[in-house]
């Protein structure tokens, strides 16, 4: 008998409910977001659901591709997990594709009752994933780019390949508190992205203040550039330490003050975009915002924002990329990567054409 990997299923009749189960990171879920509206115009009148955690679920909400969200709440498992597993069960897909790839995700999919359940194959998964789905991509290389990976899924589904669009796009009433966030904000604005999920990848402050100070000046045919600093809750101490390297370089601290939605309204109002791997560093490029990203930890290779791969800048050590949350050796690789070479960078983003936010 032949094995999943080898056989390319038609998917006949159309599916009627397709479930998308991808739970966990923003940067993700943001690179997913092409793979569904490649499946939105194969079948239009699907009813198309994404199973998520609360930390990416914004990302989602108003989306005009997705019908339906389904939420799991991790912070409250393992209680919440059995709630979440009946409503999918009621849910009554006929097509599931996993993206997750784990333990958690898989037993979702079985779950769930599909008659066609696609994920990864073996390689590409962690914790016998691979055992809970009848039909299996081709294994992946590690390092093609996640963006990338998941449009395997809809290649393995026989369907028409599509543009890469994000189709992220703020309602008029976040545009509107994004304009008043960024009021007095003078144009062309610098993001400045500062977190990150892991530790090991977060850039040095004064090396961030560094950059401000050198792109807040004009050089040549580049404006100056207003910085404005983003962040969550959590990088209110690094963005306080950013500003006081700043001297007297004026910016506009947002960090704590904005969610996810607000960025997605805010980045097509900056110029260009710096900071380290993150889910806001996709949220900027989906939205068509040029975006210089910084690399230590993890790899450009497989993670750099769609359509800005050129701008990326990674710390040359021979550990690079460790793929290390906690860093033993003080963050060195992020350490080499000067301030003069992600001003370059940044005013190379500039020169770039603009494009909007359906690339």
């Amino acid at each position: 008998m032949s094995s999943p990997e080898a056989i390319v299923p038609q998917i006949e009749p159309p599916p009627r409910r397709v479930l998308i189960v991808l739970l966990g990171a923003i940067g993700d879920v943001v690179r997913a977001l092409p793979l569904l509206g490649r499946l939105r115009n194969a079948w239009p009148g699907a009813h198309i659901a994404w199973a998520v955690e609360p930390k990416s679920k914004a990302v989602l909400e108003h989306h005009r591709w997705l019908d339906e969200i389904i939420v799991y709440d991790r912070a409250h498992a393992p209680w919440t997990f059995i709630p979440f597993l009946v409503r999918v069960r009621r849910g009554h897909f006929d097509l599931v594709i996993d993206l997750q790839r784990h333990l958690k995700s898989g037993f979702t999919s079985r779950i769930s009752g599909a008659r066609d359940r696609f994920g990864f194959a073996a390689p590409n998964t962690k914790e016998f994933n691979y055992l809970f789905s009848n039909h299996r991509i081709a294994p992946q290389p590690n390092m093609r780019l996640k963006l990338q990976q998941y449009q395997a899924f809809g290649d393995a589904l026989c369907i028409a390949p599509s543009p890469i669009e994000f189709g992220l796009a703020a309602t008029d009433d976040e545009c509107a508190r994004a304009l008043e966030l960024l009021r007095e904000a003078p144009r062309p604005i610098l993001a400045v992205i500062l977190g990150s999920s892991w530790p090991s990848r977060i850039y040095f402050p004064e090396s961030t203040a560094a950059v401000i100070r050198r792109v807040a000046r004009p050089d040549g045919e580049s404006p100056a550039l207003f910085p404005v600093l983003l962040g969550g809750p959590d990088e209110t101490k690094l963005s306080d330490e950013v500003m006081r390297h700043l001297d007297d370089v004026p910016a506009l601290n947002l960090a704590g003050r904005t969610s996810l939605r607000d960025l997605i309204a805010i980045f097509p109002e900056c110029a260009v975009a710096f900071g380290p791997d993150s889910g806001p560093m996709h949220i900027a490029a989906a939205v068509g915002c040029p975006v210089v990203s910084l690399w230590g930890a993890t790899a450009a290779e497989r993670s750099a924002p769609w359509g800005f791969a050129e701008l990326a800048i990674s710390g040359a050590i021979p550990c690079h990329p460790c793929y290390l949350r906690q860093c033993p050796i003080g963050r060195e690789c992020m350490r080499r990567i000067s301030p003069e070479e992600v001003e370059v960078t940044v005013r190379r983003a500039l020169a770039m054409p603009r494009v909007g936010a359906a690339r």
